[in-house]
């Protein structure tokens, strides 16, 4: 009975801005556990790009999560290809650094299109293929260690990901009713493309010797999570964000010299 906990085999998944990075690495470890697994990006290139091997995604999409039509006619074509949608990770994400007097009105309608309209749209309508298959479903929305703690020099990024938390509560009490859990991972500082200019920073080494595991976080520190939220283990879970930081955010200094 334990190992079926954390088996995703028969289950399908669509993981957003999931052609690099975090969401790449959850779309090969939910496809290891058993899954059929779709991702989305917004880059050709990258999607293009994605590594070919046992663990590839069965189908990549480019998709805006913020274009409404485009994705009710996604996750039509994955319900239609594949026979239904049992899993969403919401990962796409966007972030630029700026001070809240500087900050531009675009840039500030982006990061919210984004990162917290495209999640809401996401699970809106994959939520909406859940309750017409009548057998359930997870939603996992990816915040980060900024859902917890205010951002310097990014308010627009740390507003959505509070809203994250937000909408996966709101989402939790609703959707519970038709046995569709919804929770979020909160990651921490993590080795991406992203975040590859802060390793000529003081920052880099300042968040290592304040994290407790004593490193940085990988990609792949994110599938234990995403495995446990997909699967049946987590079927009484619900609301929750599951913090996957390496301590960072419960530390109020640098431990190692």
């Amino acid at each position: 009975m334990t190992p079926n906990l954390f088996s995703l085999q028969g289950k399908t998944v669509l993981v957003t801005g999931g052609n690099g990075g975090l969401g790449l690495a959850m779309a090969q470890g939910l496809k290891q556990a058993g899954a059929q697994v779709i991702v989305t990006g917004r880059n050709p290139e990258k999607n293009a790009a994605i590594p070919k091997g046992p663990n590839s995604p069965d189908l990549v999409v480019s998709m805006e999560v913020y274009d409404e039509n485009a994705v009710e006619q996604t996750i039509a074509q994955v319900v239609e290809k594949f026979g239904g949608l049992n899993i969403l990770i919401n990962n796409a994400g966007l972030g630029k650094r700026s001070v809240v007097t500087d900050l531009p009105l675009e840039v500030w309608e982006a990061t919210v299109h984004v990162n917290l309209t495209g999640a809401f749209l996401c699970s809106k309508h994959a939520a909406r293929a859940m309750k017409a298959a009548e057998k359930g479903g997870k939603i996992i929305n990816i915040g980060s260690v900024y859902s917890l703690a205010g951002v310097p020099n990014g308010v627009a990024y740390g507003a959505t990901k509070h809203g994250i938390v937000g909408l996966t509560r709101s989402m939790a009490v609703e959707l519970g009713v038709h046995n569709i859990q919804v929770n979020a991972i909160l990651p921490g500082f993590c080795e991406t493309e992203m975040t590859q200019h802060l390793k000529s920073s003081p920052s880099f080494d300042f968040i290592r010797r304040k994290t407790p595991a004593g490193r940085w976080g990988k990609p792949d520190d994110m599938v234990g999570a995403a495995v446990f939220l997909a699967g049946a283990g987590s079927d009484f879970v619900t609301g929750a964000s599951l913090v996957v930081d390496g301590g960072y955010s419960i530390t109020d200094r640098p431990l190692y010299d």
